[in-house]
């Protein structure tokens, strides 16, 4: 590219995020070299500055900076062997129209930030005759679960105007530290991004954030943890990890938002990740119908199975 370019966004491409139609435009271009852009407002989106996450809608006009491919246009990193055997086997609902897949705990969903790829670079590479996949939501890295992988545009809308309108049920199970409070099973606390100098995201509450709801209930109890089932009523960052830390019973394995206790504790039980887990979701739109779950991971199993036995 020598000079500007200005793309209307056809509809099917209405619903994708902005990062991901660059990367699909702009072939060649170093990643990092497409979020710099970003980043510093030189691309635009009907004349205005917008942010990588922001959804692009039919007829948005993007205007495209002249970006310099690389010198050696190297093919896409490959899916590390370590990941396929595990999208491969963890499909846990599919039709025509969506795969719901069981993310293993560690994998982002998109790469950016450092990260050469994601769980969608991943999926594209290892089905290659797929002509459109796009994630519908996201998980944290660390969070294991249900995602929702859409394979046709007008599925990809219905489920973002769903989840915009609450439509969609999601279920978590979380491993937090202590004894869950009797009684405290919604929690309404408005959350808000922070960017710290490191460049590390965190949330904290702030009344000026975005209303955040949560609904907690216990599942089961130990003598040091308590197994939560949590119900997210808005879909905020990092919105059930900090909504547990302020009930004083952050997340066990979460070194974001966890203190000295729940990581030591973590570290007793021998538990080697974050124990949150997208155990289910359902969702029923004229277009589709969703009701997928996905177990836990034998290792989270085993480790309930060694609190039980005391």
């Amino acid at each position: 590219m020598s000079q500007v370019q200005i793309k209307e966004v056809a509809s099917e491409h209405a619903g994708q995020r902005l990062d991901n139609f660059l990367l699909r435009e702009l072939k060649g271009v170093p990643r990092t070299r497409i979020y710099r852009a970003l980043r510093k407002g030189e691309v635009r989106v009907n004349k205005g500055r917008v942010k990588a996450d922001y959804r692009l809608e039919r007829g948005d006009l993007v205007r495209i900076p002249p970006l310099q491919q690389a010198a050696d246009t190297a093919a896409p990193p490959p899916v590390p062997r370590r990941w396929q055997r595990l999208l491969l086997d963890n499909l846990v609902f599919e039709t025509d129209q969506i795969w719901v897949l069981n993310k293993p705990s560690g994998l982002a969903v998109h790469g950016g930030s450092g990260l050469s790829i994601g769980l969608i670079e991943c999926l594209r590479q290892l089905a290659p005759a797929e002509r459109f996949l796009e994630l519908v939501h996201r998980l944290d890295r660390d969070t294991s679960g249900c995602i929702m992988v859409a394979r046709k545009p007008a599925v990809l809308k219905a489920l973002h105007r769903a989840l915009r309108e609450d439509a969609v049920q999601k279920r978590y199970l979380a491993l937090v530290k202590g004894h869950w409070p009797d009684g405290r099973q919604h929690i309404d606390m408005p959350l808000r991004k922070n960017t710290l100098q490191s460049g590390e995201r965190m949330v904290r509450v702030d009344k000026a954030g975005k209303p955040s709801v949560t609904e907690f209930s216990v599942v089961e109890r130990f003598p040091m943890a308590t197994l939560v089932e949590a119900r997210p009523l808005t879909g905020r960052t990092h919105q059930i990890r900090v909504h547990a830390q302020q009930a004083g019973c952050p997340i066990l394995g979460d070194a974001k938002y966890g203190d000295d206790a729940s990581l030591a504790l973590a570290n007793h039980i021998g538990l080697k990740r974050l124990f949150l887990h997208a155990a289910s979701l359902r969702c029923k739109l004229p277009e589709i119908e969703i009701n997928a779950s996905a177990p836990l991971e034998p290792s989270l199993e085993a480790l309930l199975s060694t609190l039980r036995a005391g």
